[in-house]
């Protein structure tokens, strides 16, 4: 499965700077709003350090590692969801995200301008918010009306499920709340999926600290912790244009141990609850992300759909297990496990799936 992350917030908060520096990939990030006029997508490897000890037990031709897709979107402004700056045209490109980074900027600055003549983390928040909150109200209401005319046609449980869930999301954004902050049942959630809410999405709040905020471990505390990243932007602009081993020592005077796309990007699993299974062979050690709980058969439709349609069973190893003793060796000492189609993949699991015809 691919990932895609829409990196949003106001503008110069550093999201294009940011996505420079994780991409590599140089954009537009001159020092006024709207800079940004297209959505700038970086495609960014899942960095995993067992791949290469996979490969190397395998003798594999090549590494194939996970990937994320970061979509860099232009600032938004009070009003966008009303076309305010270049609102409607960058909330569609919201939409087509499985997840939003949202850049928020929390250092002072006063050679860099901010939109609001001022550094207010909450208020930059509620700005964009808002935005999301009534751009999803009027998808909402839109669908409402026509359920409802659907509905006079005759009784539709489907239909009957979608506007039950309908109305209880428009109470929600009306309070002025996100749409996941909605109660729903399983079946309501799945009638909701097709509308793509913006602020149904996941949210991990990037904050953009400056070097002393970073080291203290600057949080917000009016957000949750799991929701928030403190990332030196600056920093990690500066990083991304060392040589690995110079990168390493860079780091190492911030007491870092690891970039902030690292940890963006393990952030960003932890969020959307995904983990990743291997296979590895002569040809390739290729890293596949999966929703954790997810069954072999439908793992195996990752590869292939037939895989699922066909599947047969699945042969594990772990992959601490296989670099210490290979495929073969792991087979001998017992550690190679033959799985049916309730086994539920576990993260760094080695697979060999076994297909019909």
């Amino acid at each position: 499965m691919s990932l895609k992350i829409g990196i949003v917030g106001l503008p110069n908060v550093g999201k294009s700077t940011l996505f420079s520096a994780i991409t590599k990939k140089q954009v537009d990030c001159a020092n006024y709003p709207f800079c940004t006029i297209e959505p700038n997508v970086g495609v960014v490897a899942v960095p995993d350090e067992r791949l290469e000890a996979l490969a190397k037990v395998s003798n594999a031709a090549k590494i194939v590692p996970a990937i994320i897709e970061f979509v860099d979107i232009a600032g938004l402004v009070k009003g966008a969801s009303k076309g305010e700056g270049l609102g409607n045209k960058f909330l569609s490109n919201v939409r087509e995200t499985d997840a939003i980074a949202h850049v928020v900027r929390c250092f002072e600055n006063k050679d860099v301008l901010h939109v609001h003549d001022k550094v207010d983390p909450k208020s930059d928040i509620e700005v964009i918010n808002l935005e999301l909150i009534y751009a999803d109200l009027a998808t909402v209401e839109k669908r409402i009306e026509g359920v409802e005319r659907q509905m006079k046609g005759g009784k539709d449980r489907d239909a009957e499920i979608l506007l039950a869930a309908l109305k209880k999301t428009d109470a929600t954004l009306k309070a002025g709340k996100l749409a996941n902050e909605t109660e729903l049942n399983d079946d309501e959630k799945l009638a909701m999926k097709e509308l793509q809410l913006l602020t149904m999405k996941p949210v991990l709040y990037v904050l953009n600290v400056d070097e002393a905020q970073l080291a203290a471990g600057f949080k917000l505390d009016f957000l949750k912790p799991e929701a928030q990243l403190p990332i030196s932007v600056k920093i990690e602009s500066e990083i991304a244009t060392l040589p690995p081993e110079e990168a390493k020592e860079f780091m190492a005077t911030y007491g870092m141990t690891e970039s902030g796309l690292d940890r963006l990007i393990r952030a960003a699993y932890d969020l959307l609850g995904l983990q990743t299974f291997i296979t590895s062979g002569e040809i390739e050690t290729r890293a596949w992300t999966i929703v954790k709980g997810t069954k072999a058969p439908q793992a195996a439709g990752v590869i292939h759909t037939d895989f699922e349609k066909n599947f047969i069973r699945a042969e594990i190893i772990d992959w601490k297990d296989f670099v210490e003793l290979g495929e073969a060796g792991a087979r001998d000492k017992g550690r190679l496990r033959t799985e049916g189609k309730d086994y539920v993949m576990r993260d760094g699991d080695v697979v060999h799936f076994r297909v019909g015809a």
